[in-house]
């Protein structure tokens, strides 16, 4: 089997012209029946390079994945685009599966996706044995390592697919996984020296900011409004949280759900279920949620507490822009949640915690960071980059430093004579001169440094006291409650003026302000308006058929759509991501919407006035009664029909002028030259040839011309 194949499957069935990084040469290595392991990230196309094989060798792939909806939705997606496909697990009843055993076993599928606990099954086992499978494609393969952090008991089993089955090649795929994980899946999986792919982690389409954790709630509800419709997840800490801010959104007016381990399986799936198909936007959710959901349209992600570590969060971060579209992700931090998390892991003590702290560390690093947060994630992941990435908050708007030292001395001078027995916020309240029974009672309030700060907000405070922690200014006693201690380099600052940097503090409003003064073309406001008015199209004619949404066709192939304004089935197919099978079922709906569309704003959008004429031409209308409907003259619609047959349209031209015409006109261009003008021709043939079909003849003789050079 060669690429070719490949990509004229990729082009058949999923609409897209080439592939991703990385991917052809995963593919052939598949073909070339090697073990291999993937590294790739969330949205990056890991799935299309098992699913390609599978399509285009004889056999069934088998892909082991430990998320029942996720499967289910795949499957759903392979078979809109025309794939067999199929999955087997404990949701459906015992006939469902010997329906499925039997056809899998007679190689009626390209792909079956099964869960881990029934491929090691005691009696699936003969039936695997007897089908025709070609090739096994472990998903989320970081769970069989006990490094990863989604570890999972039963993926250590199976290592019996070399035992049992040592001529059909083992592929693993996962989205995050260190260079100490992705050595432990070979070795779980007993892997014969497969061929090990790490595509780049860069998803330049996520907009990545963090923003300090006050007043959450106001700013979730601000982000919310002015994205309009988009779906989105926001992730939290706790149970209690995903309840207490479903509910607390749902008065400010938004449709949200809340999703977590504790609710009932219908729930959770009912919960699921609406978010998928649009009905429910917004999810506030624990970790677990969006594992299982292959949804491409998912618009922005929100953490309203700090992850565990930076895998957890960049994976989290890659449910949203999926299809590769523009998507924004936000990160509130405060100093408070990493000290509930730091507690939480020390309570669980295990082998691993010691790990997990410092993974911890290195996700408060990057909140804390004041240098490309795209840089700090890819260099995590093994992966240098330089320069600025133009898309997330540090980038956008650089950090301006200032000389901080008096700043810094006040707050080393109040640490010390309190005699560094408070935390973070103790000191803030001290600084600024909070009137705090506890501060009064502890006799904080006699200090000399006591109200010393009251010029700075809380948050400004928090902003610097951090950085002070950062540059080892500050140290953080974290088994004595996490109060603050003077560190070495306290004394120089105190005692010698030794000067700190710091980073200026600017508030979230003001990056906005400076933001809002960007100002937005009236043609992409336009496009904007056309892309909300396809959505809403895909939206009623997934509910007509039962499908998500983004399984008609993705945010990023209706943003294209509504920037390339496709008026035939030609155009349309030159739109990544349709496909003939979709061009087939949603194609009219979606053209008749977009020509819609043009013909009221045919000023706006470059050529589109050319193409709503061909549109019309094509139709069977004539140029007299184009004109009518356009309100144009006839002899401009005969002009747009000559520049369209010029450039290669397929405009047929013959009732309006004849081969012979054609040949007569030419014959006198060859020996003018250029520019043609149409009065000169008219007056040579003596009014012989009407306008129009000068302008035919012309735009054939020149497309001849172009085609001969």
């Amino acid at each position: 089997m060669d690429l070719d194949h490949a990509r004229q499957a990729l082009k058949k069935y999923f609409g897209y012209d080439a592939f991703r990084p990385m991917q052809a040469e995963i593919i052939e290595a598949i073909y070339n029946k090697q073990d291999v392991v993937v590294l790739m990230p969330t949205g990056g196309g890991k799935s299309m390079c098992y699913q390609i094989p599978a399509i285009t060798l004889p056999g069934t792939t088998v892909v082991i994945s430990p998320l029942i909806s996720l499967m289910r939705d795949q499957v759903e997606g392979l078979k809109a685009n025309g794939i067999k496909a199929e999955y087997l697990n404990s949701s459906q009843t015992s006939n469902q599966q010997k329906e499925i055993e039997k056809a899998f076993f007679e190689g009626s599928y390209d792909l079956l996706y099964i869960s881990p606990e029934k491929i090691l099954s005691q009696n699936f086992t003969p039936i695997l044995k007897g089908a025709p499978v070609h090739l096994f494609a472990v998903d989320e393969a970081h769970c069989i390592s006990s490094w990863g952090h989604d570890f999972r008991q039963e993926y250590t089993q199976l290592r019996f697919l070399k035992n049992e089955f040592s001529g059909i090649p083992v592929s693993a795929f996962t989205a995050t996984a260190d260079k100490l994980t992705r050595k432990d899946i070979v070795d779980q999986l007993e892997m014969n020296n497969p061929a090990t792919f790490v595509a780049s982690f860069d998803r330049p389409n996520l907009s990545i900011e963090v923003r300090p954790g006050q007043k959450r709630l106001q700013q979730i509800v601000r982000f919310i409004r002015q994205k309009p419709g988009e779906p989105g997840i926001i992730y939290c800490l706790s149970r209690k949280s995903t309840e207490e801010l479903a509910t607390k959104l749902q008065k400010q007016g938004i449709n949200a759900r809340h999703y977590h381990a504790g609710m009932s399986p219908q729930d959770r799936m009912e919960c699921q279920e609406e978010f998928v198909n649009d009905t429910v936007p917004i999810i506030c959710a624990t970790i677990a949620f969006g594992m299982g959901i292959d949804k491409s349209n998912v618009r922005w992600v929100i953490h309203y507490n700090l992850p565990k570590n930076i895998e957890g969060y960049y994976q989290e971060i890659g449910r949203a822009g999926r299809d590769g579209a523009p998507a924004d992700t936000l990160l509130f931090y405060s100093y408070a949640d990493v000290m509930v998390l730091e507690d939480i892991l020390r309570k669980n003590e295990s082998e691993q915690t010691e790990i997990q702290l410092a993974k911890l560390n290195r996700m408060r690093e990057f909140a804390e960071a004041q240098i490309c947060r795209r840089t700090i994630l890819l260099n995590y992941f093994s992966e240098s980059r330089e320069g600025s990435c133009g898309n997330c908050d540090v980038c956008k708007n650089p950090p301006q430093y200032f000389d901080g030292t008096v700043i810094a001395q006040k707050a080393l001078s109040a640490i010390f004579r309190i005699r560094e027995r408070a935390g973070i916020n103790m000191l803030i309240n001290v600084l600024r001169g909070s009137g705090r029974k506890d501060i009064f009672q502890n006799g904080y309030h006699k200090i000399k440094t006591y109200g010393a700060g009251k010029d700075l907000t809380f948050a400004e405070w928090q902003f610097y006291l951090r950085q002070m922690v950062n540059l080892g200014i500050i140290e953080v006693a974290h088994d004595q409650n996490n109060v603050l201690k003077i560190s070495p380099l306290s004394k120089s600052i105190l005692f010698d003026n030794k000067e700190v940097q710091l980073v200026k503090f600017q508030d979230y409003r003001q990056r906005k302000e400076k933001q809002a003064k960007v100002k937005v073309s009236t043609k992409t406001l336009l496009q904007q308006e056309l892309f909300e008015k396809l959505r809403q199209l895909r939206r009623t004619l997934a509910q007509q058929n039962g499908l998500p949404p983004y399984l008609i066709f993705t945010d990023a192939t209706l943003d294209l759509m509504a920037k390339q304004y496709p008026l035939n089935d030609r155009q349309m197919l030159n739109i990544s991501g349709v496909t003939e099978q979709k061009l087939r079922r949603y194609g009219v709906a979606f053209l008749h919407e977009i020509f819609e569309f043009a013909q009221q704003h045919p000023t706006h959008f470059q050529g589109i006035t050319y193409k709503i004429t061909e549109k019309l031409f094509r139709e069977g209308h004539s140029i007299q009664s184009i004109a009518r409907m356009r309100e144009m003259s006839p002899m401009t619609i005969s002009s747009h029909l000559a520049k369209l047959y010029e450039e290669g349209a397929p405009v047929d031209l013959s009732e309006y002028i004849s081969a012979e015409e054609i040949d007569i006109i030419s014959g006198y261009l060859k020996v003018l030259a250029r520019p043609f003008i149409l009065k000169e021709v008219h007056q040579h043939f003596d009014q012989q040839f009407s306008y129009d079909k000068i302008k035919f003849g012309i735009a054939h003789y020149n497309k001849e011309a172009n085609i001969g050079a």
